[in-house]
């Protein structure tokens, strides 16, 4: 007898949950246990930097392994009695939030497990010994960091197929039709955290090469764009190399530093944004040239 497909399907999202607690046990269990032994003996790194590493791999595994596989486990063994589990999926959905905090810490966890690996041989030794340990098939603890990543669109991808390849009457379709839509809502969370945070970073980089005044150093700033221009000068009718960034809110007008330590811009002017006006001129000794002017004065500027 044929197994319907989407019973195949159930199955292969149980057979990848046991491989998947089997790798969070790997991380949690052995990796993060074992390294945290040794940085409590003060030998190898500071347990903070342990921590930091794994951010919140712990609770993420006990989930798995405690709640979910077993849930699955239980429906899959009592398919052909109750042939559903959209219902257990809409119990996951929720705490997949977790995953935001583990995701937006990646790839900070990579950058120290790299340095710490450097700066401290006994670290670097004992990561290489669990490595070689059959139960990681030859791969870097930072490849077994990865699976988490990764687990959210996974299920994503299984769901919709599950969800597709439903017979119409199927008493699942409800159910799993509204897992999909969480599982779906949780996904674009996690991307938000992680694009959210990007921005940050990026926000966080300007400002140091701005030299982080006070006043310009807000989180909520977006920057739109950033580049080299022309400042003309009517008086002696020559132009100088000055540099813009605009933001959300202000528009900076800055002059590139020549000595390249610490900040590599001075900024001469902030211009609000809000009532400020763009004039093209039409200028036959200096093409692309057009007007800023603002609240705090006007500027001409020629671009490339």
């Amino acid at each position: 007898v044929q197994e319907p497909e989407e019973k195949k399907i159930a199955l292969e999202l149980l057979e990848t949950e046991q491989a998947y607690v089997n790798r969070l046990h790997l991380l949690d269990q052995v990796f993060y246990t074992e390294l945290m032994k040794e940085a409590k003996t003060g030998k190898t790194v500071p347990e903070e930097v342990v921590k930091m590493i794994f951010s919140n791999i712990s609770s993420i595994y006990q989930f798995h392994a405690e709640f979910f596989l077993p849930e699955l486990r239980k429906r899959m063994e009592d398919w052909n009695r109750n042939p559903r589990i959209g219902d257990v999926i809409q119990k996951l959905a929720p705490f997949l939030k977790m995953y935001g905090e583990y995701v937006k810490n990646f790839d900070k966890a990579v950058e120290l497990i790299t340095a710490w690996s450097e700066k401290s041989p006994p670290f670097q030794e004992l990561i290489a010994d669990i490595q070689k340990r059959k139960v990681c098939a030859n791969l870097t603890l930072q490849h077994h960091m990865l699976e988490p990543v990764q687990r959210i669109p996974r299920y994503e991808l299984l769901l919709k197929d599950y969800v597709r390849k439903l017979p119409p009457q199927s008493p699942d379709r409800g159910d799993a039709e509204k897992a999909l839509e969480m599982i779906f809502m949780v996904a674009k969370h996690s991307n938000a955290a992680i694009a959210e945070m990007e921005r940050l970073q990026n926000l966080w980089v300007v400002y140091q090469r701005l030299g982080l005044e006070d006043d310009i150093v807000d989180p909520s700033n977006e920057l739109i764009k950033e580049g080299p221009i022309q400042k003309i000068s009517t008086r002696n009718n020559s132009t100088s190399e000055k540099y813009l960034f605009l933001f959300n809110n202000m528009l900076l007008y800055c002059v590139p530093k020549v000595i390249q330590v610490g900040a590599e811009f001075q900024v001469h002017l902030r211009m609000d944004v809000e009532g400020m006006k763009v004039r093209e001129m039409k200028d036959t000794e200096f093409p692309h040239t057009f007007l800023v002017s603002g609240k705090q004065r006007t500027l001409e500027l020629q671009a490339r």
